[in-house]
Order: structure tokens, then C-alpha cells, then sequence
């Protein structure tokens, strides 16, 4: 099966698709795996020390906040992601150092590049649900949250308007 957007929603009807607020910075643009899930704000210390654990093929989605003002991911977490297996990081929140990221072999996904960088003092939280992206169009039925916290699936395609085509 195709992991085109319009495939997946064709076949799977009753999930629901996050509006396409996710840039893609990472060199690889389309991934899937088990979530782990990040709550943070302008602080990177949690995202470091989880991206040091083994991946095992999974995608970190970080809960940034939304926030704009400083970068929760740049290349040197990008690397340490590669070099640990794991395959995507999507954060609510910005990254910086997108040439090196862009030459990664990981998917990253981010609302937005800036140079700030983040505080690293580790008060964060880890979580097993994540509900701050926005609703999709739908309702606010938040299907999205489902869809991202595996509670329905337990992957997730890469979230993002590059990886599939939508047609």
C-alpha cells in the first residue's frame, strides 16, 4: 500500500489527517515507527538524554509548546538520533542547524528553523499521550491526538505535506 495521504485515508476512513503545519529538515522525508512522546518547553536536557537511548526504529515526537523563540533540535541531537537508531524526531517547536540536519540520515519535523538555542536543564516531562497539535479541520473530535499517541495505531506515517502525495 502507498502511504500517500489520499491512499491512507482512502483505506483506513476512520483516522484523521493533522492539517500540514510540519516543515520537513531532516534528510530523510518519509518514516514511520512507535512513538515516544517529549513534553518540554524551550528546554532541550529531556530530548538530549532520550535521543541517547536506543531508538530501536522509533520516532520521538517532542512537545515543544509551539513555541518559536529557541531550537529544541539542531544537527549535533540530529546525529546522536542517526547514531542510535532512531528514524524521525517531529517537534512542536523549532530546530536550527538545517544544513547539518538536511545531511542526516533521520527525519525531522518542525514547525519552523531558528538559531536560539534551548536551555538544557532537563524540566521536562515524558508522556505516552501528546494533544497539542492543532485539531484537524474535521472537528474537534482529535483524531490527530489518536493518530500521534498510537492509543489507535501503533505507528504513524511521517506527518507533513512533502512525504505524500495528495492527490
Amino acid at each position: 500500500m502507498s502511504y500517500a495521504t489520499a491512499n491512507l485515508s482512502d483505506a483506513y476512513p476512520e483516522i484523521q489527517i493533522c492539517e500540514p503545519i510540519f516543515a520537513d529538515y531532516g534528510g530523510v522525508l518519509a518514516f514511520h515507527g512507535a512513538i515516544v512522546t517529549l513534553k518540554v518547553f524551550e528546554d532541550n536536557g529531556l530530548v538530549r538524554s532520550t535521543l541517547e537511548t536506543k531508538g530501536e526504529r522509533r520516532v520521538l515526537v517532542v512537545d515543544g509548546g509551539g513555541s518559536l523563540r529557541c531550537a529544541l533540535v539542531g544537527g549535533d541531537l540530529g546525529a546522536l538520533g542517526v547514531k542510535n537508531g532512531w528514524v524521525g524526531i517531529i517537534v512542536n517547536g523549532c530546530v536550527r542547524d538545517c544544513e547539518e540536519l538536511a545531511a542526516q540520515a533521520i527525519g525531522v519535523k518542525a514547525l519552523g528553523p531558528i538559531r536560539a538555542r534551548a536551555r538544557k536543564t532537563c524540566t521536562a516531562a515524558m508522556s505516552t499521550k501528546w494533544s497539542a497539535l492543532p485539531a484537524p479541520r474535521s472537528g474537534p473530535g482529535s483524531g490527530c491526538t489518536r493518530m500521534l499517541t498510537g492509543l489507535s495505531y501503533p505507528t504513524i506515517p511521517c506527518i507533513g505535506n512533502r512525504p505524500f502525495t495528495n492527490n
